[in-house]
Protein backbone atom coordinates (compact mmCIF):
# COMPACT_ATOMS: atom_id res chain seq x y z
CA UNK A 1 0.00 0.00 0.00
CA UNK A 2 1.41 3.45 -1.34
CA UNK A 3 1.52 6.28 1.50
CA UNK A 4 -1.29 8.05 -1.00
CA UNK A 5 -3.50 5.15 -0.23
CA UNK A 6 -2.91 4.59 3.63
CA UNK A 7 -3.55 8.19 4.09
CA UNK A 8 -6.73 8.27 2.30
CA UNK A 9 -7.67 4.91 4.53
CA UNK A 10 -7.23 6.97 7.28
CA UNK A 11 -8.98 9.95 6.50
CA UNK A 12 -12.30 8.03 4.84
CA UNK A 13 -14.86 9.19 6.97
CA UNK A 14 -17.82 6.91 8.48
CA UNK A 15 -20.94 6.74 6.18
CA UNK A 16 -23.92 8.24 8.15
CA UNK A 17 -27.88 7.84 7.72
CA UNK A 18 -30.02 10.63 9.97
CA UNK A 19 -33.04 9.54 10.31
CA UNK A 20 -35.67 12.79 10.72
CA UNK A 21 -35.06 16.20 9.84
CA UNK A 22 -36.18 18.84 12.08
CA UNK A 23 -34.47 21.50 13.24
CA UNK A 24 -31.93 19.45 15.54
CA UNK A 25 -31.87 16.40 12.99
CA UNK A 26 -31.13 19.20 10.02
CA UNK A 27 -28.34 20.49 12.40
CA UNK A 28 -26.97 16.92 12.72
CA UNK A 29 -26.88 16.05 8.90
CA UNK A 30 -25.62 19.26 7.77
CA UNK A 31 -22.86 19.51 10.67
CA UNK A 32 -21.79 15.29 9.33
CA UNK A 33 -21.63 16.95 5.89
CA UNK A 34 -19.82 19.57 7.16
CA UNK A 35 -17.37 17.16 8.64
CA UNK A 36 -17.15 14.88 4.92
CA UNK A 37 -19.48 12.06 6.31
CA UNK A 38 -21.29 10.50 3.52
CA UNK A 39 -24.73 10.72 4.57
CA UNK A 40 -27.76 9.88 3.95
CA UNK A 41 -31.31 11.24 5.26
CA UNK A 42 -35.13 10.75 5.53
CA UNK A 43 -37.52 12.23 6.79
CA UNK A 44 -41.57 11.79 6.85
CA UNK A 45 -42.23 14.69 5.05
CA UNK A 46 -39.79 14.41 2.16
CA UNK A 47 -39.92 18.05 1.37
CA UNK A 48 -37.51 18.89 4.32
CA UNK A 49 -35.34 16.48 2.95
CA UNK A 50 -34.67 17.92 -0.18
CA UNK A 51 -32.37 20.36 0.55
CA UNK A 52 -29.97 17.99 1.79
CA UNK A 53 -29.52 16.87 -1.58
CA UNK A 54 -27.81 20.28 -3.17
CA UNK A 55 -25.73 19.79 -0.05
CA UNK A 56 -24.06 16.41 -1.08
CA UNK A 57 -26.40 14.19 0.87
CA UNK A 58 -28.18 10.79 -0.57
CA UNK A 59 -32.02 11.21 -0.07
CA UNK A 60 -33.62 8.05 0.90
CA UNK A 61 -37.23 6.98 -0.30
CA UNK A 62 -37.91 4.96 2.43
CA UNK A 63 -36.25 4.04 5.85
CA UNK A 64 -35.52 0.49 4.09
CA UNK A 65 -33.52 2.54 1.97
CA UNK A 66 -32.19 5.19 4.57
CA UNK A 67 -31.06 2.10 7.08
CA UNK A 68 -29.54 0.09 4.40
CA UNK A 69 -27.00 2.95 3.16
CA UNK A 70 -24.99 3.31 6.64
CA UNK A 71 -23.28 0.99 9.38
CA UNK A 72 -24.28 3.98 11.51
CA UNK A 73 -27.69 5.27 11.61
CA UNK A 74 -28.82 8.16 13.37
CA UNK A 75 -32.25 8.98 14.49
CA UNK A 76 -33.75 11.98 15.91
CA UNK A 77 -37.40 11.77 15.43
CA UNK A 78 -40.71 13.33 17.06
CA UNK A 79 -41.32 10.60 19.99
CA UNK A 80 -40.43 7.10 20.70
CA UNK A 81 -43.57 5.87 18.75
CA UNK A 82 -42.24 7.46 15.87
CA UNK A 83 -38.88 5.68 16.20
CA UNK A 84 -40.72 2.32 16.53
CA UNK A 85 -42.24 3.12 13.04
CA UNK A 86 -39.02 3.59 11.37
CA UNK A 87 -37.66 0.65 12.80
CA UNK A 88 -40.55 -1.44 11.96
CA UNK A 89 -40.38 -0.59 8.31
CA UNK A 90 -36.48 -0.31 7.79
CA UNK A 91 -35.91 -4.00 7.44
CA UNK A 92 -33.39 -6.03 8.15
CA UNK A 93 -31.10 -4.32 10.90
CA UNK A 94 -28.67 -6.97 12.24
CA UNK A 95 -25.23 -5.88 12.48
CA UNK A 96 -26.11 -2.03 12.42
CA UNK A 97 -25.78 0.78 14.87
CA UNK A 98 -28.69 3.12 16.36
CA UNK A 99 -27.74 6.30 17.91
CA UNK A 100 -31.19 7.39 19.20
CA UNK A 101 -30.82 10.81 20.00
CA UNK A 102 -34.62 11.13 20.05
CA UNK A 103 -35.58 12.94 23.89
CA UNK A 104 -37.98 10.87 26.25
CA UNK A 105 -37.48 9.23 29.73
CA UNK A 106 -35.06 6.80 30.92
CA UNK A 107 -37.92 4.12 31.12
CA UNK A 108 -38.64 4.62 27.35
CA UNK A 109 -34.63 4.13 26.28
CA UNK A 110 -34.26 0.86 28.28
CA UNK A 111 -37.19 -0.64 26.22
CA UNK A 112 -35.77 1.05 22.79
CA UNK A 113 -32.58 -1.00 23.96
CA UNK A 114 -34.37 -4.32 24.56
CA UNK A 115 -36.29 -3.70 21.44
CA UNK A 116 -33.13 -3.02 19.19
CA UNK A 117 -30.84 -6.54 20.90
CA UNK A 118 -33.95 -8.52 19.81
CA UNK A 119 -33.10 -7.40 16.20
CA UNK A 120 -29.21 -7.96 16.50
CA UNK A 121 -29.06 -4.43 16.55
CA UNK A 122 -26.31 -2.26 18.30
CA UNK A 123 -27.68 0.67 20.39
CA UNK A 124 -26.68 3.99 22.04
CA UNK A 125 -28.89 6.01 23.73
CA UNK A 126 -28.03 9.94 23.67
CA UNK A 127 -29.18 13.72 24.92
CA UNK A 128 -27.93 16.46 22.97
CA UNK A 129 -27.12 19.16 25.57
CA UNK A 130 -27.58 21.76 23.56
CA UNK A 131 -29.65 24.06 20.88
CA UNK A 132 -29.40 23.20 17.11
CA UNK A 133 -26.84 26.26 16.40
CA UNK A 134 -24.42 24.45 18.88
CA UNK A 135 -24.17 21.39 16.92
CA UNK A 136 -20.95 21.05 15.77
CA UNK A 137 -19.35 23.48 18.78
CA UNK A 138 -16.80 20.63 20.45
CA UNK A 139 -17.46 22.28 23.41
CA UNK A 140 -20.83 21.15 23.36
CA UNK A 141 -21.78 18.30 25.48
CA UNK A 142 -23.34 15.10 23.84
CA UNK A 143 -24.36 12.62 26.51
CA UNK A 144 -24.43 8.78 25.37
CA UNK A 145 -25.06 5.43 27.63
CA UNK A 146 -25.91 1.98 26.20
CA UNK A 147 -23.14 -0.55 23.64
CA UNK A 148 -20.10 0.81 24.51
CA UNK A 149 -19.02 -0.71 21.13
CA UNK A 150 -20.82 1.43 19.51
CA UNK A 151 -19.70 4.32 21.31
CA UNK A 152 -15.48 3.38 20.60
CA UNK A 153 -16.69 2.44 16.75
CA UNK A 154 -18.43 5.54 16.10
CA UNK A 155 -16.34 8.16 18.14
CA UNK A 156 -15.37 9.66 15.65
CA UNK A 157 -18.26 10.74 13.84
CA UNK A 158 -20.46 11.28 17.03
CA UNK A 159 -17.01 14.04 17.91
CA UNK A 160 -18.02 16.07 14.77
CA UNK A 161 -21.68 16.96 16.55
CA UNK A 162 -20.13 17.85 19.91
CA UNK A 163 -18.08 16.73 22.40
CA UNK A 164 -18.99 12.85 23.24
CA UNK A 165 -19.58 11.88 26.70
CA UNK A 166 -19.71 8.09 27.67
CA UNK A 167 -21.87 7.38 30.72
CA UNK A 168 -21.85 3.76 30.86
CA UNK A 169 -23.77 0.73 29.76
CA UNK A 170 -27.04 1.62 31.34
CA UNK A 171 -29.56 2.85 28.12
CA UNK A 172 -31.46 5.11 30.40
CA UNK A 173 -28.81 6.77 31.70
CA UNK A 174 -28.48 10.07 29.00
CA UNK A 175 -31.82 10.26 29.52
CA UNK A 176 -31.76 10.48 32.99
CA UNK A 177 -28.56 12.77 32.71
CA UNK A 178 -30.65 15.08 30.81
CA UNK A 179 -33.41 15.44 32.52
CA UNK A 180 -31.67 16.23 35.88
CA UNK A 181 -29.49 18.94 33.86
CA UNK A 182 -32.77 20.45 32.74
CA UNK A 183 -34.04 20.66 35.91
CA UNK A 184 -30.60 22.66 37.41
CA UNK A 185 -30.63 24.56 34.80
CA UNK A 186 -34.38 25.73 34.77
CA UNK A 187 -33.86 26.37 38.98
CA UNK A 188 -30.61 28.53 38.07
CA UNK A 189 -32.20 30.22 34.96
CA UNK A 190 -35.45 31.73 37.34
CA UNK A 191 -33.04 32.25 40.39
CA UNK A 192 -31.30 34.42 38.15
CA UNK A 193 -34.27 36.13 36.46
CA UNK A 194 -36.17 36.56 40.13
CA UNK A 195 -32.20 38.33 41.71
CA UNK A 196 -32.47 40.72 37.89
CA UNK A 197 -36.00 41.64 38.67
CA UNK A 198 -35.08 42.08 42.42
CA UNK A 199 -32.28 44.44 41.29
CA UNK A 200 -34.11 45.91 39.15
CA UNK A 201 -35.83 47.50 41.43
CA UNK A 202 -33.39 49.62 41.93
CA UNK A 203 -32.80 50.81 38.43
CA UNK A 204 -30.11 48.17 37.55
CA UNK A 205 -29.99 46.56 34.33
CA UNK A 206 -29.55 43.06 33.77
CA UNK A 207 -26.59 43.42 31.45
CA UNK A 208 -24.56 44.59 34.99
CA UNK A 209 -26.34 42.29 37.32
CA UNK A 210 -25.38 39.34 35.16
CA UNK A 211 -21.86 40.64 34.37
CA UNK A 212 -21.42 40.07 38.36
CA UNK A 213 -23.72 37.43 38.63
CA UNK A 214 -21.34 34.75 35.83
CA UNK A 215 -18.34 35.41 38.04
CA UNK A 216 -19.64 34.57 41.16
CA UNK A 217 -20.82 31.70 39.42
CA UNK A 218 -17.45 29.90 37.73
CA UNK A 219 -15.58 31.21 40.34
CA UNK A 220 -17.35 30.72 43.97
CA UNK A 221 -20.83 28.61 43.52
CA UNK A 222 -18.99 26.07 40.77
CA UNK A 223 -16.66 25.51 43.61
CA UNK A 224 -19.13 24.46 45.89
CA UNK A 225 -20.79 22.07 43.73
CA UNK A 226 -17.93 19.96 43.76
CA UNK A 227 -17.44 20.61 47.16
CA UNK A 228 -21.04 19.53 48.54
CA UNK A 229 -20.94 16.32 45.78
CA UNK A 230 -18.06 14.62 47.97
CA UNK A 231 -20.20 15.68 51.26
CA UNK A 232 -23.00 13.93 49.37
CA UNK A 233 -21.67 10.75 48.10
CA UNK A 234 -20.15 10.48 52.03
CA UNK A 235 -23.42 11.12 53.16
CA UNK A 236 -21.51 13.84 56.04
CA UNK A 237 -22.23 17.46 55.56
CA UNK A 238 -19.63 19.31 58.02
CA UNK A 239 -21.45 22.46 58.41
CA UNK A 240 -17.49 24.17 58.47
CA UNK A 241 -18.40 27.10 55.36
CA UNK A 242 -22.37 28.03 56.18
CA UNK A 243 -24.82 26.05 57.82
CA UNK A 244 -28.74 25.21 57.03
CA UNK A 245 -29.74 27.57 59.59
CA UNK A 246 -27.21 30.37 58.72
CA UNK A 247 -29.07 30.17 54.97
CA UNK A 248 -32.49 30.35 56.58
CA UNK A 249 -31.46 33.76 58.16
CA UNK A 250 -29.75 34.98 54.78
CA UNK A 251 -33.22 34.07 52.60
CA UNK A 252 -34.91 36.03 54.82
CA UNK A 253 -33.24 38.89 53.54
CA UNK A 254 -33.79 38.34 50.30
CA UNK A 255 -37.57 37.83 50.79
CA UNK A 256 -37.84 41.48 52.32
CA UNK A 257 -35.94 42.68 49.37
CA UNK A 258 -37.92 41.10 46.89
CA UNK A 259 -41.40 42.00 48.86
CA UNK A 260 -39.92 45.87 49.10
CA UNK A 261 -39.49 46.03 45.28
CA UNK A 262 -42.97 44.11 44.50
CA UNK A 263 -40.94 41.50 42.80
CA UNK A 264 -42.94 37.60 43.57
CA UNK A 265 -41.49 36.04 46.68
CA UNK A 266 -43.12 32.15 45.70
CA UNK A 267 -39.40 30.98 44.83
CA UNK A 268 -37.17 32.10 47.85
CA UNK A 269 -39.90 30.92 49.89
CA UNK A 270 -40.32 27.47 48.98
CA UNK A 271 -36.32 27.48 49.16
CA UNK A 272 -36.71 28.87 52.84
CA UNK A 273 -39.12 26.09 53.48
CA UNK A 274 -37.24 23.58 52.35
CA UNK A 275 -34.12 24.69 54.34
CA UNK A 276 -36.56 24.63 57.27
CA UNK A 277 -37.55 21.29 56.47
CA UNK A 278 -33.65 20.42 56.59
CA UNK A 279 -33.05 22.38 59.81
CA UNK A 280 -36.43 20.44 61.81
CA UNK A 281 -34.55 17.21 60.13
CA UNK A 282 -31.70 17.73 62.47
CA UNK A 283 -29.51 19.39 59.98
CA UNK A 284 -29.73 22.92 60.87
CA UNK A 285 -25.64 22.78 61.89
CA UNK A 286 -24.67 21.10 58.61
CA UNK A 287 -23.69 22.40 55.17
CA UNK A 288 -26.63 23.32 52.80
CA UNK A 289 -25.25 20.11 51.25
CA UNK A 290 -27.63 18.52 53.70
CA UNK A 291 -30.98 19.66 52.18
CA UNK A 292 -30.57 16.73 49.82
CA UNK A 293 -31.69 14.69 52.71
CA UNK A 294 -35.02 15.66 52.65
CA UNK A 295 -35.13 15.98 48.70
CA UNK A 296 -34.37 12.49 48.61
CA UNK A 297 -36.91 11.58 51.77
CA UNK A 298 -40.26 10.93 49.19
CA UNK A 299 -38.27 8.40 46.73
CA UNK A 300 -37.10 6.76 50.16
CA UNK A 301 -40.41 6.64 51.67
CA UNK A 302 -42.12 5.57 48.49
CA UNK A 303 -39.64 2.37 48.60
CA UNK A 304 -40.17 1.73 51.87
CA UNK A 305 -44.66 1.55 51.81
Amino acid sequence: MSSTERTEKTTEKTPVTVIGLGNMGSALAATLLEHGHPTTVWNRSAAKAEPFADRGAVVAATPGEAVAASSLIIACVLDYDALYEVMDAAGPLAGKALVNLTSGAPEQADEAAARARSLGLGYLDGAIMTTPPGVGNPEMMFLYSGSADVFEAHRPALAALGDPLYLGAEPGHASLYDVALLGLMWSAFTGWLHGTAVVAGDATKAADFTAVAVRWLTHAVAGFLVTYASQVDAGRYPGDDATVDVQIAAIGHLIHAAADRGVDTALPELLKATMERASAAGHGSDSYASVIEVLRKASQNGAAM
